[in-house]
């Protein structure tokens, strides 16, 4: 429970803090010299020892407060980056394509979890109307994104291949914005 007075982040500023962290350590990745190497020594003895610290959280949680924590999309990240999340790969892959559901459906699609075999995992997307008068392209923004959430949620996988549609039906092509697979809201 946070305190008053405490200052909170909301989620828009935790992700633009997240790139801008992406920006500075691949600026540092890319500037030769000790100086350079002992930054990045640092942040990795800091992330470690964050990545224990969350451990450390989970081993003390029941699971009901497990699973609010894994449930929350930052510390949900957070621990699938310390390989210490509580789901299995194949369960938080599969939540992450239900959390696409929504915004494929309102496409006149559909995606749907088909399981893992051996480190790829499957997925069915079944045609859409999209946008209606052929403004082109948005199958593969929905396979990329798809694609990108389920690596993201269960880094073990390798790949994400697409199954056929069973109805045999073509997805029908629709410009469909990444953001709107990929953002928060879109669960």
């Amino acid at each position: 429970m946070a305190e008053a007075g405490v200052v909170r982040l909301a989620d828009p500023d935790v992700e633009a803090r997240l790139a801008r962290l992406d920006d500075l350590l691949e600026g540092l990745q890319s500037t030769p010299g000790p100086t350079t190497r002992s930054a990045t020594e640092a942040v990795v003895l800091l992330t470690e020892v964050y990545g224990e610290a969350l451990a450390r959280i989970l081993d003390r949680a029941d699971g009901r407060l497990a699973e609010s924590l894994a449930d929350d999309e930052l510390l949900g990240h957070l621990l699938v980056l310390h390989d210490i999340h509580p789901e299995p790969p194949e369960r938080r892959a599969a939540r992450a394509v239900e959390r696409l559901q929504p915004a494929v459906r309102e496409l006149g699609g559909d995606v749907e979890w088909a399981g893992v075999e051996g480190k790829v995992g499957r997925v069915r997307l079944k045609a859409g109307g999209g946008c209606g008068s052929g403004c082109g392209g948005g199958t593969a923004e929905v396979s990329d994104a798809v694609q990108e959430a389920v690596l993201a949620a269960a880094p073990e996988l390798t790949a994400v291949e697409s199954l056929p549609d069973p109805s045999g039906r073509q997805a029908a092509l629709a410009f469909v914005p990444l953001a709107t697979l990929t953002h928060r809201g879109a669960r």
